[in-house]
């Protein structure tokens, strides 16, 4: 006859199991939906910036940490909208760029990814100049000026890390471009830091 403690013993085990494997969702889901720091973009475009604004044109700046895994969903947002606003907008992607490294540092699959969005440029920014200039904090910030610099729209365009789909700044920005308006003009940006070389560890098999 077994005794009460080998009975006992698998169920034990299951026990433990389950609950080390709840613990480690509960933290994927508490990192998945902690939003960075909020840099509150300038109200008017900085005369400092080296970003081109032609007057009278709506422009798009979102501010990327290279090394970011977080940002491929940023990335791939912001490629649906380019499509839907053709010709309504200038759209720029600034990678972070530590100024005494290599060219390539910053040339990551997030660099590869946003020069192919038609009606995107990408631009370098070293040592974060202009992430400074417009306070982009984290990985992802997305900001909309209109034709007359004057801020729209500040935040970002995924509703956690590394999630893809519906999200409010993504429908924010379209229905600004399309002359409509919104209840909702900022949004909470879901990444790493910007102003560092490496990036934080990813917290899920979406990032």
């Amino acid at each position: 006859m077994k005794s009460v403690t080998g009975r006992w013993w698998p169920i034990a085990v299951s026990l433990c199991w389950l609950l080390a494997v709840g613990t480690g969702l509960g933290v994927l889901v508490n990192y998945s939906n902690t939003a960075g720091r909020d840099g509150m973009a300038p109200v008017r475009w900085p005369a400092q910036s080296k970003i081109p604004h032609v007057a009278g044109e709506p422009a798009l700046v979102m501010f990327v940490h290279p090394r970011c895994p977080c940002t491929r969903a940023s990335v791939g947002e912001l490629a649906g909208l380019m499509a839907h606003c053709q010709g309504l907008v200038s759209a720029h992607v600034v990678f972070f760029h530590p100024g005494d490294s290599g060219e390539q540092w910053s040339h990551s699959d997030l660099w590869l990814a946003a020069t192919a969005i038609p009606g995107v440029s990408v631009l370098s920014d070293e040592d974060g100049r202009e992430a400074r200039l417009f306070h982009g904090e984290t990985s992802g910030h997305t900001i909309l000026y209109d034709g007359q610099g004057r801020l729209l729209f500040d935040g970002g365009i995924t509703a956690s890390r590394g999630h893809y789909g519906d999200n409010a700044g993504y429908d924010a920005i379209n229905a600004l471009l399309h002359g409509k308006t919104t209840q909702q003009a900022m949004t909470p940006v879901y990444g790493c830091p910007i102003l560092e070389r490496g990036s934080k560890p990813s917290g899920g098999t979406s990032s």
